[in-house]
């Protein structure tokens, strides 16, 4: 039913558009038809909107990690540059804070390491779907350049902070244990039991083929009971085994972090001489420093997107 659901959210929006968009043409050849101009408008509009909703489900079709649905884990630490990386700290928290906030996506902070000057460590979880998607391209150095409010010969300094971005990954472990996938070993039990114990072959062990383990059970005074047990031993083996097997698949995904200093950065923010912030990796830059302090991350996001699609 999660697969079938997941399918239909790529489905149904791409039918949506193309439904929109021949209600958009039928209407157009009525009004060329007709000779009806006052209908330009409205249809210059849907036009627009149409546009506007395609490129998004293009943007989605590049969402198409194992994990890119997934909630987001989002860790920012100060680098080099003592109080005014603290600083820098505390105003990317508050840009992705912001960015979050306009796109619908519920923040939790759940470690936060205050400093002076501002915050030298948070991590946060971002919940939303395919918030990991669209953050992961933030994971990097971000570095700063400003004249600094603490500085009162108001020189120019450079910060820097990292960025982590990882998905969170949901502890739904679901297995089975079919016949198939086990080999049963009966025997006789050892130690105190009383003679019935002792005569029969009422001890099992349970060995898991796939993984290699086993367990056995030997104190139940039938041969079932110890069975039933061991099951559940195993079901408990087998829990943790998948558990492990989870977190090194999220190390797997996990991208690498790289020294919080100059060389490293993947974009720069610059406030003095001039206005601008780009990303080293995509080319893409803007004037408008403001805007994406206040959370305008979209044109950075969406062409990271792209130069991973086509890289």
């Amino acid at each position: 039913m999660s697969q079938l659901k997941r399918l239909r959210s790529s489905y149904d929006p791409w039918k949506k558009l193309v439904d929109d968009f021949r209600d958009a043409y039928d209407i157009f050849c009525m009004a060329k038809d007709e000779g009806d101009e006052s209908m330009e408008e409205e249809i210059t509009a849907s036009l627009i909107d149409l546009e506007n909703r395609l490129e998004k489900l293009k943007l989605l079709e590049m969402l198409n990690g194992k994990f890119d649905k997934n909630n987001a884990f989002l860790t920012i630490h100060s680098g080099a540059g003592g109080t005014e990386a603290c600083d820098w700290v505390n105003m990317l928290l508050r840009m992705f804070t912001r960015w979050c906030e306009t796109n619908n996506f519920s923040v939790k902070i759940l470690d936060l390491l205050e400093a002076e000057g501002g915050v030298k460590s948070v991590t946060i979880q971002i919940n939303g779907e395919y918030a990991y998607g669209y953050l992961q391209g933030e994971t990097g150095v971000h570095r700063l350049v400003r004249i600094s409010p603490f500085d009162s010969s108001k020189r120019r300094h450079t910060s820097f902070a990292s960025v982590y971005c990882s998905p969170v990954i949901e502890d739904e472990i679901e297995f089975e244990i079919r016949p198939e996938d086990i080999r049963i070993d009966t025997y006789r039990a050892s130690g105190a039991g009383g003679q019935h114990v002792n005569k029969t072959d009422s001890a099992v062990r349970i060995t898991h083929l796939e993984t290699g383990i086993v367990v056995q059970c030997q104190n139940e005074r039938s041969q079932h009971k110890n069975k039933a047990t061991a099951l559940k031993v195993l079901k408990s083996r087998l829990y943790e085994h998948y558990q492990e097997e989870q977190e090194k698949e999220n190390e797997k995904h996990a991208q690498e972090k790289k020294d919080i200093s100059w060389g490293n950065q993947i974009r720069s923010y610059v406030f003095h001489p001039y206005n601008m912030v780009k990303d080293h990796r995509t080319k893409f830059e803007t004037g408008n420093v403001q805007a994406v302090m206040d959370g305008g991350l979209d044109g950075f996001i969406e062409s990271y997107l792209r130069w991973r699609w086509l890289s």
